[in-house]
């Protein structure tokens, strides 16, 4: 039988999902926007701190003066949900890149046919760094309130905890889509 010429969708849809997962979580994990502190005591009312993974920053919305490498005086990159998402999310970004290097080699971009050995596996490695970064996202949103911050202040989530949420469940997908070729190695068989 003569060989498809077509790409199959579960790998389409898996090279389409994971690199998107991966500007997510990049954007995630750099952004120094993991939880907001506003109404901060002694502070003018419209400061709101930005805590992120790496960085503390500072900034006043009526002008939007924005001061980031604030000092950590209360502790907050010392707690373990913060040390964990700072070993972790760089990982899943090393992982996401290597499989993707993987799916490249496994989807037919320079074949005749795929190899949907090789996309299986790819599909795992993405599975594996889109959980990678799902369980610090997860956790940290669980500690939020429990992390230190000025007592009678207000707490929410920032911007950078939702594209690092949403990063790791397009990963996850995509991940699963490209495991999905696993069938056809069934099949051929």
């Amino acid at each position: 039988h003569l060989p498809s010429m077509r790409t199959p969708t579960e790998m389409i849809v898996g090279l389409v999902l994971c690199p998107c997962g991966l500007l997510l979580t990049l954007t995630g994990t750099l952004a120094p926007s993991w939880r907001q502190v506003s109404l901060i005591p002694n502070q003018p009312m419209d400061v709101v701190w930005e805590q992120g993974i790496w960085d503390i920053c500072r900034e006043q919305q009526s002008t939007h003066d924005r001061l980031c490498g604030q000092a950590d005086e209360l502790g907050y990159f010392e707690q373990v949900p913060v040390r964990v998402a700072q070993g972790l999310m760089p990982s899943s970004l090393v992982v996401t890149l290597v499989g993707l290097v993987v799916a490249a080699l496994g989807v037919r971009c320079w074949q005749p046919e795929p190899r949907h050995l090789v996309a299986g596996v790819a599909g795992l490695v993405l599975l594996l760094s889109g959980l990678m970064s799902l369980v610090p996202s997860s956790w940290y949103t669980q500690e939020l309130w429990a992390l230190p911050a000025p007592s009678g202040s207000t707490l929410t989530v920032g911007y950078s905890l939702v594209l690092s949420y949403l990063g790791s469940c397009l990963e996850i997908l995509g991940g699963l889509a490209l495991a999905l070729s696993f069938h056809h190695c069934c099949k051929e068989r």
